[in-house]
């Protein structure tokens, strides 16, 4: 379950820069689902449009073979339409680098990757040890992607966002569902979990380990850490490092930005 490919995506974990400090009144503090794997359970605002976009590059390396893979573009955008609901469509454009024996092969994959659309649902406030509790599904549709990056099978997700306050400063968020479709028919089982922190105001940090468990494959399970930095109410940016735990991913690098625009 790359981040390329599955978008990812996720919690954040962002720092909440208050509307006295800035003298703005925004409707809600800014909660992203960039830059972990993780999708927090809050939805946007009604009539409010959040953004949430960035780059990343992965590589990984076995015997004489190298594959780089670079995003250029992972944007995502929701909107909220009900008080517990939102849409979602993301759409990233990647390419894709190999070298044999220090050879660059000229055929470099290039494109759009599947389309995805989607909605999130808000199903529970947290309240003490009871968690908040979100459910999120998408639809990735073959026939958006560019020819290099087009699946053999329609693929869709779905996954329950848990998110627990431990104190003012920490917290903990995980996911739990599944995936189907994409390169193969099989059934893929997800799991993501990552604790947050908040250093100052502004500052933070955050931990992950996630993963995808395929039926008819070895299991998949990597880790990733990061920083958010809140550079105003409504404006996030962020930076994450990472690799798998198994095989298939050296290095994740990844930087990006979040905004939300409230409608007046």
């Amino acid at each position: 379950m790359k981040k390329s490919i599955t978008l990812v995506f996720l919690l954040g974990l962002s720092l909440k820069l208050s509307a006295q400090e800035a003298n703005l009144t925004p409707k809600a503090d800014l909660v992203t689902d960039r830059p972990d794997a993780t999708e927090s359970p809050t939805t946007v605002s009604v009539g409010s449009l959040q953004v949430e976009t960035g780059a990343f590059t992965t590589t990984f390396e076995e015997n004489e073979f190298k594959e780089e893979v670079f995003g250029y573009n992972t944007t995502l955008l929701r909107y909220g339409i009900l008080n517990n609901l939102e849409l979602r469509v993301g759409w990233n454009f990647e390419e894709v680098q190999t070298t044999t024996n220090g050879i660059e092969s000229n055929d470099v994959a290039s494109g759009f990757s599947p389309l995805l659309f989607g909605a999130k649902v808000a199903i529970a406030k947290e309240n003490e040890w009871f968690p908040e509790i979100g459910l999120i599904g998408h639809i990735f549709l073959p026939f958006t992607a560019s020819s290099d990056f087009k699946p053999e099978f329609t693929s869709a997700d779905f996954r329950f966002a848990f998110n627990h306050t431990l104190s003012e400063r920490s917290g903990i968020a995980y996911n739990i569902g599944g995936q189907l479709g994409g390169e193969t028919a099989a059934f893929s089982y997800i799991y993501t979990f990552v604790y947050g922190y908040a250093i100052t105001g502004r500052l933070g940090a955050y931990v992950e380990l996630y993963g995808d468990l395929p039926e008819d494959s070895s299991a998949n399970h990597f880790w990733d850490a990061g920083l958010t930095y809140t550079i105003a109410p409504l404006v996030q940016l962020d930076a994450t490092i990472g690799q798998s735990i198994t095989d298939g991913q050296d290095l994740l690098l990844a930087v990006g930005v979040s905004f939300r625009i409230d409608k007046k």
